[in-house]
């Protein structure tokens, strides 16, 4: 009776499992057209590769897939995530390593599904799942552009996993619970222009990709929006793009927001860290129109204010910060010796070449991460059309430690109106 009764719960959980597996398969199928028996004729059009050139800058393929001094496109770049190290693909026109022998279709698939040629589940460091939204008719131009770069025989890396991770079984059930595909649907009470900065910053652009927040599986969580998110690894905080107090842009000109985009500096904000390689090699290329398009999208970010402006960084009611008076006096030396040259004696910059730290959201946000690392590494905007020579701030690591990095931004944080939270050695040790 015991042996009867094991038997059935063995055969009860294979089907358990046997369903399970079936569902895990189904949802990574959906929304997936089967592939043409015969690899449709794929003639581009010069204005068709330009085309695919111009969304390639737009996606910022490159930046991702050409490792430095290496040939555009040609992958092996290394990606750090917190759960290991994924290479990046070939992406030339080389037959036997890059894409050489994939079809429009594959191509579209990889774009959409996010799945390979040889029907690999591909890992979401290569951001399908923004580039869902990509229309076909995007897709094909830039398969165009890509079959038109130089063929580079570079083969590619494995990617470096940790178990489970590195599995098709997990990235399986990852897709799972994390990925759908679909179109983007053009908002009906929008005008076009918003429309327009909508795919682009949902799809190519892939804004969320930095400026989400991530669970604990790495997907980032879409019904938070651009809401700012710690960029792993890499320990930069991608600042929320429609909170005042961080990177929101509803009371800017649009004209501004267009010229960050454009330049890396605006009158109220310049570009560093990650986002200054955004700008350097995307979307400093892009058109007026496209950047306009983005700009009138972000202003309009749920949860961002119409036309009023940023509140200051605490509530004019809320009673001062405490600061250690020596902290403050410590910190107030460090930065006559190592600061005050560029940002002024009374944080006040210096216009068209250093920020002003008084009233800087910067200074001020909640989130410290970037300060640490601005004066730890140094921070360099740009170099672009619009601001050819920028100007930057060198590494303070070096001359610092951690109690004087503390200090330092203590007393910048309290001085000149600012009135925003210390920061203690603790808070400055992961540099």
């Amino acid at each position: 009776m015991k042996m009867r009764h094991l038997g059935w719960t063995l055969l009860v959980l294979v089907l358990l499992l046997g369903a399970a597996a079936g569902g895990i398969v189904a949802l990574n199928l959906r929304g997936e057209d089967p592939l043409p028996e015969q690899a449709e004729a794929f003639d581009a059009t010069p204005q068709q590769v330009e085309r695919g050139r111009y969304l390639a800058l737009a996606g910022n393929c490159a930046g991702c897939h050409t490792t430095r001094g290496g040939q555009p496109y040609a992958g092996g770049l290394p990606i750090e995530t917190p759960f290991g190290t994924v290479y990046s693909s070939n992406l030339t026109p080389d037959v036997r390593t890059g894409i050489g022998s994939w079809s429009s279709a594959h191509f579209w698939r990889a774009m959409h599904n996010g799945r390979s040629k040889d029907g690999r589940l591909l890992y979401p460091a290569f951001p399908y799942p923004n580039f869902t939204q990509v229309t076909r008719e995007d897709s094909d131009a830039i398969y165009a552009y890509l079959r038109s770069v130089p063929p580079a025989p570079a083969p590619n890396l494995a990617h470096r996993l940790r178990f489970p991770y590195g599995t098709q079984a997990a990235l399986a059930v990852w897709r799972a619970l994390s990925f759908k595909p679909e179109a983007f649907v053009a908002n009906p009470g929008k005008p076009a222009e918003w429309n327009r900065g909508a795919y682009l910053v949902g799809g190519l652009g892939h804004c969320i990709a930095c400026h989400g927040s991530r669970d604990s599986l790495g997907a980032t969580q879409a019904k938070l929006g651009l809401s700012g998110g710690l960029i792993a690894v890499e320990n930069w905080y991608a600042p929320s793009l429609a909170d005042p107090h961080e990177a929101g842009v509803a009371d800017w000109p649009k004209a501004d927001v267009v010229a960050l985009l454009k330049s890396g500096v605006a009158p109220r904000g310049s570009v560093m860290g990650p986002m200054a390689d955004v700008v350097f090699r995307s979307t400093q290329y892009l058109s007026e129109a496209d950047l306009a398009a983005m700009a009138s999208y972000l202003k309009d970010l749920p949860g961002a204010p119409a036309q009023q402006p940023a509140p200051p960084a605490r509530a004019a009611a809320a009673a001062p910060a405490r600061r250690d008076a020596g902290t403050m006096a410590r910190g107030a030396k460090i930065y006559d010796q190592q600061c005050a040259y560029c940002h002024g004696d009374q944080g006040q910059g210096a216009p068209g070449a250093f920020p002003p730290l008084a009233g800087n959201r910067a200074v001020n946000m909640a989130q410290t991460t970037n300060l640490i690392q601005v004066i730890a590494h140094g921070g360099y905007l740009p170099a672009t059309a619009g601001n050819p020579r920028p100007y930057g701030m060198p590494p303070f690591g070096q001359v610092l430690d951690a109690a004087e990095v503390a200090a330092v931004l203590t007393f910048v944080r309290g001085s000149w109106g600012n009135d925003s939270p210390p920061l203690t050695q603790r808070d400055t040790m992961r540099r």
